[in-house]
């Protein structure tokens, strides 16, 4: 594109698209957030102001059609992902969608069809991808670290499900539970820093009565995985946890013939920790100063603020015509395992992943 501003839409006015879409897009010098769509519309007004969003409205089909935009971003509940996807591609318009990409592997993989028949960019926002710590994990894997992989483990858990209100996160009409939620971020994990999926044996779990929800979505999910390559994994989320002060707790484990690498989060950054064969104890290994583009490492999120990272950066592929990564493909990926794991806990059996 040769645009000096790039015209975009956000459909969403959760807490995420305030802490994290919104300041990120309006950060960016080549980039006008110039229209918000929201159910509630006192909420919409108060993030529209808030941001000097000059529009707002209460359908996203009337926002694509009158709002002007080169792209959109969608903030919203999962199961309204596939419909305004395919609305804003069918406009022309090249769109950046919160993970879990879809309900179902159909669903993204109909996104990710039409949105490469229209040449339009498109990006699923796994977080963890642009986070330097995990970036600095997966060139410290790509050095050989840990030589040969054996087995490796992606574990979140969290406990903003254990009230009872109703929350559509955990209505099986609208979403697939903490499996889609954080299930997802550590599935697109263990694809990017390990492989292809190829079995996968769940067990899903519905902890806490919710109310106004006759069909409940698991709040607590355990994953065995087995990778294309023979390695075994483990993915484990849950949303009712006990956690403390820290707000959640995550843990990557990749260990090898030559070492382990351990991420864990501390405060506001993330410790990586590396053993070899022959130490005596694990090292703590810091990021380089240079994945950090800028970023402040004790404040949250600030490289989606400072460099080209998620919403930035998909500004940056739109006007200078990069490709993508994370693309719809990988949120399909991490769907395709989603539904197998799906399957496999109403069968109790293990599931194949669909090449």
């Amino acid at each position: 594109m040769h645009k000096e501003m790039l015209r975009v839409g956000v459909v969403g006015t959760s807490w995420w698209a305030d802490l994290v879409h919104l300041p990120s897009l309006t950060s960016h010098p080549s980039a006008e957030v110039v229209a918000i769509a929201g159910r509630d519309m006192e909420r919409a007004n108060a993030v529209a102001q808030k941001y000097a969003i000059p529009r707002v409205y209460a359908d996203y089909r009337v926002m694509i059609e009158r709002g002007g935009l080169d792209a959109l971003v969608i903030s919203a509940p999962d199961d309204m992902h596939h419909p305004i996807a395919l609305a804003a591609i069918d406009a022309g318009l090249h769109v950046l969608c919160e993970k879990p990409l879809a309900m179902n592997a159909a669903q993204a993989r109909e996104m990710l069809e039409r949105a490469e028949a229209k040449r339009i960019k498109h990006m699923t926002f796994f977080t963890y991808r642009w986070m330097p710590q995990f970036q600095y994990l997966r060139q410290l894997l790509d050095a050989g670290y840990t030589g040969a992989l054996y087995h490796a483990a992606f574990i979140q858990l969290a406990g903003y499900a254990r009230q009872p209100e109703y929350a559509w996160r955990f209505d099986a009409r609208r979403a697939n539970g903490v499996l889609a939620d954080l299930g997802s971020h550590m599935i697109d994990l263990a694809h990017w820093l390990v492989g292809d999926i190829r079995r996968v044996c769940a067990h899903l779990s519905v902890n806490v009565a919710r109310d106004g929800t006759p069909e409940p979505a698991n709040d607590a999910a355990a994953l065995l995985l087995e990778f294309a390559s023979g390695l075994q994994g483990v993915v484990h989320v849950s949303a009712v946890a006990h956690t403390g002060a820290s707000g959640h707790i995550q843990q990557t484990r990749l260990h090898g013939a030559a070492g382990t690498l351990e991420a864990e989060p501390h405060r506001s950054t993330t410790l990586l920790r590396g053993v070899r064969q022959g130490d005596v104890r694990a090292q703590s290994l810091a990021t380089p100063p240079a994945l950090w583009a800028g970023a402040r490492p004790d404040i949250p999120y600030d490289v989606f603020m400072r460099g080209s990272a998620g919403p930035r950066q998909f500004v940056d592929a739109i006007l200078h015509d990069r490709s993508i990564t994370p693309s719809f493909y990988d949120g399909w990926k991490a769907q395709r395992v989603i539904d197998a794991a799906l399957q496999s806990f109403r069968t109790g059996a293990w599931q194949s992943v669909p090449d």
